[in-house]
């Protein structure tokens, strides 16, 4: 694959795919340690056929952004939270956890090398990172491997949702995840498993699915890239209390300033007969920051957002704080923001 200059990027028509930068992060996990990491202009890994994570599983990533500032400079978003989630996940997939401060300074290493390619301010742009690892032991019997690649590498990605533009959903009828399985960490397998439901949800018309609790089938979970939020009647921010969904820094960061802008949010189960109660609902997290939800369908009943075709005016809110603090038109008052020296 040729690597992708500048020049070939139209700005304001990015998508959300994949870009060959000039560099990436890479480190090994082998003899009992990881080797230190380093850039590397190579975008390509070479394994063994018998490679743990092709038959068995383990392999886990992220996923963070850099912003370009109005000053030109660049900012980082709670990569921290990201290196924690990712060292919780690999302890839950039973793998050699990555340093969070070499995490940190591969995350910065490789937007460094790649800062031309962070979209302008006002694009609608943001340079997209997916930090992953995978086990690399050739193995035949179901076992954990004792060998690691880690990779960051980074792309330029246009908004993944357009605009606030509220959008229908699905309730599936399947499970992303299991109770007391892997929801809580960012695994391959999770997102594998919601391609079907989110390809029969588009074929009829939907966003894509919503998912409902996988022990009883009565409670909000999550979308298959995203948590779920409401807004009652009454002005409450609501999400789902589960233990088989993936704990979303976007989350963190709107209970946060949803509870500034007294929305006296919580965390709860969610009974997906009583989503009537809302006002406003919305998908959160890393990629789309918020989408509006305007319907959900369930057994073939359709419930309305707000009049269905315009973000709610929480949703602007919140919508408008939290961009606007990680591109630095907002002060940053808790201090998630890490400026690119």
């Amino acid at each position: 694959m040729a690597k992708t200059k500048v020049s070939d990027l139209d700005w304001n028509n990015l998508g959300f795919k994949y870009h060959d930068l000039p560099f990436r992060w890479t480190d090994e996990f082998k003899d009992g340690k990881w080797q230190g990491g380093h850039l590397t202009e190579d975008s390509t890994i070479v394994f063994n056929e018998a490679a743990e994570e092709m038959h068995y599983g383990q392999e886990i990533f992220e996923g963070l952004k850099a912003y370009r500032r109005k000053d030109g400079g660049i900012n980082l978003f709670r990569p921290d939270q990201n290196a924690r989630r990712m060292a919780n996940s690999a302890k839950r997939l039973m793998m050699q956890a990555y340093p969070e401060d070499k995490f940190i300074e591969g995350v910065k290493e490789v937007v460094k090398a790649n800062q031309d390619f962070v979209p302008p301010y006002g694009s609608g742009g943001t340079l997209y990172i997916r930090p992953f690892m995978i086990g690399t032991q050739p193995v035949v019997g179901v076992q954990r491997s004792e060998s690691y690649i880690f990779r960051i590498y980074a792309t330029p990605v246009g908004a993944y949702v357009k605009g606030l533009n509220p959008m229908p959903y699905k309730i599936s009828e399947y499970d992303r995840a299991a109770y007391a399985g892997t929801g809580q960490a960012k695994t391959a397998g999770n997102y594998a498993a919601s391609l079907l439901p989110s390809l029969e949800a588009k074929k009829e018309g939907f966003a894509d699915c919503l998912y409902l609790d996988p022990r009883e089938h009565k409670y909000i979970d999550e979308f298959g890239g995203a948590n779920f939020y409401g807004i009652t009647k009454d002005g409450q921010f609501q999400t789902p209390k589960s233990p088989s969904i993936l704990p979303s820094i976007t989350k963190k960061s709107l209970l946060q300033i949803a509870k500034d802008q007294g929305l006296n949010p919580v965390e709860t189960q969610i009974p997906i007969t009583e989503v009537g109660r809302f006002s406003e609902a919305g998908a959160m997290g890393t990629a789309a920051v918020i989408s509006p939800v305007s319907s959900l369908t369930y057994n073939g009943k359709k419930v309305t957002f707000g009049d269905g075709k315009h973000a709610g005016p929480v949703t602007q809110k919140l919508y408008d704080t939290l961009f606007g603090i990680q591109v630095g038109d907002l002060p940053d008052k808790y201090g998630w923001t890490v400026p690119l020296e």
